[in-house]
């Protein structure tokens, strides 16, 4: 049995993990986009990656096993179809439901970017034009590949090949999001592997605590929060009606918050809910900002019985997780423009995270030189993106070609982020019997902090760990 490291190897992105086992069966586990890829001249990450990077012929792969729908573990799923697999991919019900999402999200956002090259009558970009329509998914591959999904439900053992059988065990995170536990039987010997996928924290809005994992072999260990433990102590309701008593009810002020679309939007909808209805808070306007998050937040309130005791029992009482008094989605470009001439103090959601395309660049840029305004971060960005600038502290940010003074203050919390810290992920490992477990495999996570990780790991007597390096083997 050989494992390789495709993805997410020393960095943070691109999970996809290749499992070859007897009889030449070959699993594949996640197949993310890469969002660490940066142009030269400094802009955002494409949506998908700029060559079709697969090391292995794709029409070879028997099998596809998806831990949860964040395009960094679902994103290339589109090109794989397109290069020739035609196999399944199983997954939980919701994460079927949030990857549909997102990669008809992406497939939208590919087709603009050909349409706009297709446009242009220079030559060099005719030629980048080329090169982009024969490496970017359409919304033609996202079908082929969601025609192909299996949902699987959580804690049951389904067996997919001679020998092999496979468990999806609640990760929190994400809605949907899952450990991965691989039980193989060959030569004689049997072999069990878990891959961690993203790892949730305890007591997340709307989400379940991780699960336990059984006693496995091999531990496939994303790192994200290696090196670090969150920086805010308070509940999600106390940090964010701090921000906002602040912000716009001590001053008449206005609160921007970029947010993920998919499940980051909907842990803030669901706090503010709260703060409405049981904290007696005053209503402030809300709006949300993204289309993409009303279609995912359809999604958590159609799986309401896979969502935390708490949210089930709020829904219960209120009848809605995500709908309170003064509370606006905004459907069109014209709505989310319409904003910027509301008065009143009010919140804006919208997407991306990163302030890296979609409409919250629109508002940022809109409100970028108002010392009214408080930007509040809420997630991880990455290097050169708009949000990773705001939050060093740039005096002037250019934002669609025009250069601002950053007048809007610039606050962070991390109250809402899906990941376990440091202590999470250490307590992850533990579950394993550190004289029965033969390796932990470090991924997903910044080589800094998995080498923080390995250290700490160490020091509680986890001596077989590596950090595998990107496209690395290894016989289990």
């Amino acid at each position: 049995m050989k494992l390789s490291f495709l993805g997410a190897a020393r960095q943070v992105t691109g999970s996809m993990y290749l499992l070859e086992v007897q009889d030449d069966y070959r699993i594949l586990i996640d197949c993310g986009s890469d969002l660490e890829r940066s142009s030269s001249n400094g802009q955002a990450p494409p949506t998908t990656p700029a060559t079709s990077f697969f090391p292995f012929e794709a029409s070879g792969i028997n099998l596809v096993l998806l831990t949860h729908a964040h395009v960094d573990h679902s994103g290339n799923l589109p090109n794989l179809y397109r290069e020739g697999y035609e196999g399944q991919i199983l997954c939980t019900e919701p994460t079927f439901a949030l990857t549909e999402i997102l990669l008809k999200d992406a497939a939208t956002i590919n087709q603009k970017r050909i349409n706009d090259l297709n446009a242009s009558k220079k030559k060099r970009v005719k030629d980048r034009q080329a090169k982009m329509q024969n490496d970017l998914y359409l919304e033609r591959q996202v079908r082929d590949a969601m025609e192909n999904v299996v949902p699987i439900a959580f804690n049951r053992r389904f067996r997919v090949h001679e020998g092999l059988d496979v468990t999806f065990i609640p990760a929190g995170h994400l809605l949907g999001a899952a450990h991965i536990v691989i039980n193989v039987f060959e030569n004689g010997e049997r072999k069990s592997i878990c891959f961690s996928g993203d790892i949730g924290r305890k007591n997340y809005p709307l989400l379940i605590d991780p699960a336990p994992v059984p006693p496995v072999d091999y531990l496939i260990c994303e790192s994200t929060y290696g090196n670090r433990l969150h920086e805010n102590t308070e509940t999600p309701e106390e940090a964010l009606a701090d921000v906002i008593k602040r912000t716009c009810i001590d001053i008449p002020g206005r609160l921007i918050i970029p947010s993920f679309s998919v499940g980051r939007t909907q842990a803030l909808l669901y706090t503010l809910n709260k703060l409405y209805s049981e904290h007696n808070f005053p209503p402030i306007k809300v709006f949300s900002d993204s289309p993409m998050a009303y279609d995912s937040s359809r999604v958590y309130t159609k799986n309401i019985r896979l969502l935390n005791k708490e949210a089930r029992d709020f829904y219960e009482e209120n009848e809605a997780l995500f709908d309170f008094e003064n509370f606006t989605f905004l459907e069109s470009t014209k709505a989310s423009k319409a904003v910027s001439d509301y008065n009143e103090p009010c919140i804006i959601i919208s997407s991306s995270g990163m302030v890296q395309g979609g409409r919250v660049e629109h508002h940022i840029a809109a409100n970028i030189g108002n010392p009214y305004c408080t930007i509040l971060m809420i997630g991880y960005c990455a290097e050169g993106t708009l949000g990773w600038r705001l939050l060093n502290g740039q005096p002037t940010l250019t934002i669609k070609g025009k250069e601002q003074a950053v007048n809007a203050r610039v606050e962070k919390i991390d109250v809402f982020s899906g990941h376990g810290d440091r202590n999470d992920l250490i307590n992850f490992v533990k579950m394993q019997p550190a004289d029965s477990l033969r390796k932990v495999f470090l991924v997903h996570g910044e080589l800094s902090g998995m080498e923080a990780f390995k250290e700490a790991l160490s020091e509680v007597g986890y001596n077989q760990v590596e950090i595998p390096t990107k496209g690395q083997t290894y016989e289990l």
